[in-house]
């Protein structure tokens, strides 16, 4: 019984590892997203300025 026990504590262990990990990739990412469309949407509002 406590080597089953000992596996599921680390199976826990690992599939909280992994979530974490996923976790920061997946908000790294959207900070990225959000990064690109705020300059995206920045040069938007300079490029029809100058059209005035």
């Amino acid at each position: 019984m406590e080597r089953k026990s000992g596996q599921q504590k680390t199976t826990k262990n690992d599939r909280d590892a992994r979530l974490k990990a996923a976790l920061k990739a997946n908000l790294a990412r959207r900070k990225a997203q959000a990064k690109a469309r705020t300059s995206q949407d920045d040069e938007a509002d300079t490029s029809s300025e100058k059209d005035r």
